[in-house]
């Protein structure tokens, strides 16, 4: 896929306004060289979400949501990185350029969206045309305001019926065969991939047609038509074939990405309480339409981390629901792994079972949407799933039981990112098995403490970080090789890479370096750093050349150390031996 090179986030920060986005979004008031309002990410009653217009970022000290004027699209509209490019760059009037595909390409992305709404349209064209199709919905007890906001239709009977109304010339016929409606035959001949199914629409997160799902109606299929159009039974969709079918993988879906209805919830509010998540297409239209409209479906694969991490996006809370059968179970813990990592202070997951035999569609149809949000309220927290599926087969009555509890739960425990509920599982691990409660601490990702800027410590890599970052441009006063790059003071490999991601985009805005680090451990603590207001008289260029220059005199004075043992313990080589020199010679001279 195309990626956004670099020299244009660099150029399109620096031209937009990060107060003028905000504000068109959130009510800004002046606070000195500041801007401030309540913080649109969590409920507060005294502002503490601050603008910054000289370094182009936002800042809220009390969730700690910080970011780049992309990352509040991203967190307040709910888009994807690319998707927040492109709205922040319609705004600035600006084209999106891409690397590592052509234009050409971006054009068959355009064509592609183009044919598959056509074809969402002609598929609801046709469900007015079909009775049997039309009798499905009324005993699904699915409304014409359901079917409408769902935008669902009919792939009639027949294995040319698409192909004849949208195909008309060879490239038209690729189109459709790119964008999954369409498959072949073991002698190449083309045949419409949907065939007496009701069809669903899947929606990007922009809205857009992506793909569908095809839900199948009745045993009964053309199979003669079929054969006198020259296809194989065994290429065709038999009447006894799956249950719902969806679009193969293709350039824009890719079912492990997305989610069915997640566009239509997004729409409810700026602010979402809770998303359901469920498994069947079905099961999340009846709970929209029975007063739940925050259900979502999987593609008919299992939770995958994008899964959990768009939901999260979206959302404090997640409930799972799922059957209470084997395999609904089987499913939740594949949830579960999925979200452990995920679940940063703040982040809350629930699992609800339903009874044997009743799946989502059945259950809210019996008993009301206001019965099955009683359900949904008393879920189970993730923390109490955890323990009771791990110890499910265990007698923690017994040493034994305990130990094997305890070496199951201590790996699990060490993906989830530090904060209060990983302190709070470990301790529960402790109080149910004895066990120490430390999982091992090569595999916690490292977290700076969340502190307000003026209560970081600052160690001279971090006063150098923090002087770069208010003025990036004094990267152009050093270059390598990095005198100081043995110093074994923690950071100064991420000074590095900061230093040397300045100098090779000179001018871009802080904003812009900040958004290299996202996603990575690293961000929240450069982003601490960057709040850090120095005085305008601060004279940043000596403070920055200082802290290097102490920064190499620790690593000269290191190395200094090092050879001298190893010359009092088994000698020097000839080049350590003149390196030994020069750094007496160095000191003497007030250099290290």
């Amino acid at each position: 896929m195309p990626r956004i090179p670099d020299r244009f986030i660099d150029e399109l920060l620096a031209r937009v306004d990060i107060v003028e986005v905000i504000e068109h979004r959130v009510p800004l008031k002046k606070a000195g060289r500041e801007w401030t309002a309540c913080c649109p990410f969590h409920n507060e009653r005294s502002p503490s979400f601050f603008v910054s217009p000289q370094k182009q970022f936002f800042h809220c000290f009390g969730c700690g949501a910080h970011g780049s004027a992309i990352k509040f699209l991203m967190d307040y509209e709910r888009l994807e990185f690319p998707d927040a490019v492109e709205e922040l760059a319609r705004t600035a009037g600006m084209e999106v350029p891409r690397e590592g595909g052509s234009e050409h390409a971006r054009d068959d992305f355009g064509e592609l969206y183009a044919v598959l709404e056509e074809a969402a349209c002609w598929f609801q064209r046709e469900l007015t045309q079909s009775p049997a199709a039309q009798a499905y919905c009324t005993q699904r007890g699915l409304s014409a305001d359901t079917l409408r906001r769902f935008r669902i239709g009919w792939a009639p009977s027949g294995w040319d019926g698409l192909q004849r109304a949208l195909g008309g010339n060879a490239a038209r016929m690729q189109l459709l065969e790119q964008a999954g409606l369409l498959a072949s035959n073991e002698q190449g001949r083309r045949y419409d991939r949907f065939r007496e199914r009701l069809m669903i629409p899947i929606l990007d997160r922009r809205g857009r047609v992506i793909a569908f799902g095809g839900r199948l109606i009745s045993s009964a299929h053309p199979a003669r038509e079929d054969q006198q159009a020259g296809i194989p039974a065994r290429t065709v969709q038999p009447g006894d074939g799956p249950k719902y079918l969806n679009s193969p993988e293709t350039a824009l879906f890719h079912k492990g990405r997305e989610l069915f209805a997640l566009w239509q919830v997004r729409q409810l509010a700026s602010t979402l309480q809770r998303i359901v998540v469920v498994e069947g297409y079905l099961d999340a239209i009846a709970l929209h339409q029975h007063g739940l409209p925050q259900a979502v479906a999987t593609l008919g694969t299992a939770t995958t981390p994008e899964h959990t991490e768009m939901l999260f996006r979206a959302t404090p809370d997640v409930v799972f629901c799922f059957d209470g059968d084997r395999a609904g179970r089987g499913a939740a813990w594949r949830a579960l792994e999925a979200t452990l990592p995920r679940l940063r202070d703040g982040r809350q997951a629930y699992f609800l079972f339903l009874p044997e035999g009743e799946d989502p569609d059945s259950l809210v149809r019996k008993e009301g949407g206001a019965a099955f949000a009683q359900r949904l309220a008393a879920a189970m927290p993730l923390s109490e799933y955890f323990f009771e599926h791990l110890a499910e087969d265990v007698n923690v009555a017994t040493l034994d039981g305990r130990a094997r509890l305890a070496e199951r739960v201590r790996p699990l425990l060490a993906r989830l990112p530090d904060g209060a509920f990983r302190d709070l599982m470990q301790q529960a691990l402790q109080a149910r098995t004895g066990v120490s409660s430390q999982a091992p601490a090569a595999t916690a990702p490292a977290r700076a403490p969340a502190r307000r800027a003026s209560a970081v410590r600052r160690s001279l890599v971090r006063e150098a970080i923090a002087v770069l970052l208010a003025d990036p441009a004094l990267a152009a006063e050093v270059a390598p090789p990095w005198s100081f790059a043995t110093a074994s003071q923690p950071g100064v490999a991420l000074l590095i890479e900061l230093l040397e991601l300045a100098r090779a985009r000179p001018g871009a805005p802080v904003a812009a370096l900040l958004e290299h680090f996202s996603g990575r451990s690293e961000a929240d603590a450069l982003h601490k750093l960057a709040l850090i207001d120095f005085p305008e008289a601060h004279d940043l260029r000596s403070e920055f050349l200082g802290a290097l220059a102490q920064l190499t005199r620790q690593a000269h004075a290191e190395r200094l150390d090092q050879l001298t043992k190893k010359l009092q313990q088994q000698g020097l080589s000839a080049p350590e031996k003149s390196e030994l020199q020069a750094l007496h010679a160095m000191r003497r001279h007030g250099q290290a």
